[in-house]
């Protein structure tokens, strides 16, 4: 007699598997919930507690935790047999089984009570068993593989490389399973956890990293990690770095904005009222840079956006939606990649180091803690620029110097080992006059000379954390010159 053994929360696609079992001679073999909807799909099956002889106790914690369920998943066709058939043990030679979803219960705040009824105890011992037993055992986690097996047992069998894909999978999904629940327990009552626990899925090899002589792999199958172009080259290493710094900055703003980044750097942002607009401006706030650029956009392309982009020389395009006029005509420049810009992930930011990881988390930007602290108050509308113009201060490698005026970039400086040279650098590649604009740094002014130099270009406010032993000169310059100035509380080092 064939065993099957089907115990699943995820109930997809469990009635079809179910049938094609029983039409292919298998005894199925389940419990609770699942028993339920197979009996009452008027399928054959028996039940895990009449085949043990023993009940489900304690609410269910103990169903399948029992010798007859493991001794014929862990027992070896040809080697155990005589064990097996003296104590009773049917091989059981198909196991479906899918976890309680311990992750997305841990999202809900529950009490640790009632969440730990969620940490699955039978499914892992069966899966783990049955993985270990690949050779004679087939374990199938996923109802995405369930049309797999299905069509394998009406033909000639799942094959050892099909049993051995199904249990790798199983050792992955356990890595995870475990990790959060580690990552969970570890977490409570802590900013951080003790001990952290990461899994990225779906690797898949690049042609080489930052430069050729580097190997690299991408791996994950949500957010930019998961994207594959609609057209154009695979992605690269550098174009999923910049990509991802260009997806970070666009979706700080809810109006229609355009950002280019270069190198992990913005070199243009800028808001309009249309998104043809508001990538021309962007585009104009470094046209150099903007070559071989990553653009990011927050609405639709159409064909007068696409005509833009197809003019020049573009490595990356991520928007949301593109019409099909905007796809034929982007489609002339068949290299460059055009992805859709998926839904945003909640990120923890993880950096590898020598021997370890580095992990943080950033928060939205809020003005929660800003003080105006000059004798002059900032206008309306240089209040619009600071928040703008913060926004790009947090995307951009230190030290950050950020013109601006309420809709767009108008000089950038970043990645300098003074902040001085970069305001300098700021002024000496801006394209738009720069009277009446704000700057934002993303840390203190530890002098005046930054300001002042600011004030000489033609800035009239400035916003900066605050926080330097020398803050007071720094005020003083400012009323000096006449420049509103707020102090944020909140530092954006960017390394």
């Amino acid at each position: 007699m064939k065993y099957a053994l089907l115990s699943v929360w995820d109930k997809t696609g469990i009635i079809p598997l179910a049938q094609a079992l029983n039409d292919n001679g298998y005894k199925i073999l389940s419990s609770g919930g699942t028993a339920k909807i197979l009996k009452e799909a008027g399928l054959d099956v028996t039940e895990v507690s009449e085949y043990t002889k023993a009940p489900e106790m304690m609410d269910g914690r103990v169903k399948t935790l029992h010798p007859k369920i493991h001794g014929g998943l862990l027992g070896r066709r040809g080697k155990d047999d005589a064990v097996m058939a003296e104590n009773g043990i049917g091989p059981i030679d198909i196991l479906a089984v899918n976890l309680y979803p311990f992750k997305e219960m841990s999202g809900k705040d529950l009490p640790l009570d009632e969440l730990i009824e969620y940490i699955d105890i039978g499914g892992p011992a069966m899966i783990r068993a049955a993985a270990k037993n690949f050779k004679d055992v087939a374990v199938v986690i996923e109802p995405s593989d369930y049309e797999k097996v299905i069509n394998a047992i009406e033909k000639e069998g799942l094959t050892y490389d099909d049993r051995k894909y199904l249990a790798a999978k199983v050792f992955t999904r356990m890595a995870a399973y475990d990790g959060a629940i580690s990552n969970y327990l570890n977490s409570e009552g802590r900013t951080v956890p003790t001990s952290y626990t990461v899994q990225f899925r779906n690797g898949r090899e690049l042609r080489y990293g930052e430069n050729p002589h580097q190997t690299a792999a991408v791996f994950g199958d949500t957010g930019i990690a998961g994207q594959i172009p609609l057209q154009g080259k695979a992605m690269s290493y550098n174009n999923y770095l910049d990509t991802d710094a260009a997806t970070g900055l666009l979706r700080e703003f809810d109006e229609i904005t355009a950002v280019i980044v270069k190198h992990n750097n913005p070199c243009g942002v800028a808001t309009g009222d249309s998104l043809h607009e508001a990538y021309l401006r962007a585009r104009d706030v470094d046209p150099v840079s903007a070559y071989g650029g990553i653009v990011a956009l927050n609405r639709k392309v159409d064909s007068d956006v696409a005509e833009e982009l197809a003019s020049t020389f573009i490595e990356v395009v991520i928007a949301p939606s593109y019409t099909e006029k905007a796809l034929a005509i982007m489609k002339r420049k068949e290299n460059m990649r055009v992805l859709i810009l998926p839904e945003e992930t909640d990120k923890e930011e993880l950096r590898t180091i020598d021997g370890g990881a580095l992990l943080q988390r950033t928060p939205k930007i809020t003005q929660e803690n800003w003080e105006v602290v000059s004798e002059r108050d900032p206008t309306p509308d240089e209040i619009d620029a600071m928040k703008f113009a913060m926004k790009i201060c947090k995307h951009t490698k230190s030290n950050a110097i950020i013109f601006a005026d309420k809709n767009s970039a108008l000089g950038i400086g970043a990645g300098q080992m003074n902040r001085v040279n970069s305001a300098e650098i700021a002024i000496k590649k801006a394209n738009f006059p720069l009277k009446g604009s704000v700057v934002a740094s993303d840390a203190f002014l530890p002098f005046a000379d930054t300001l002042e130099t600011a004030a000489e270009a033609g800035a009239t406010a400035l916003i900066q954390p605050g926080g330097s032993i020398r803050d007071q000169e720094v005020i003083d310059a400012a009323n000096k010159l006449n420049i509103a100035m707020i102090f944020t509380g909140i530092r954006y080092f960017r390394h």
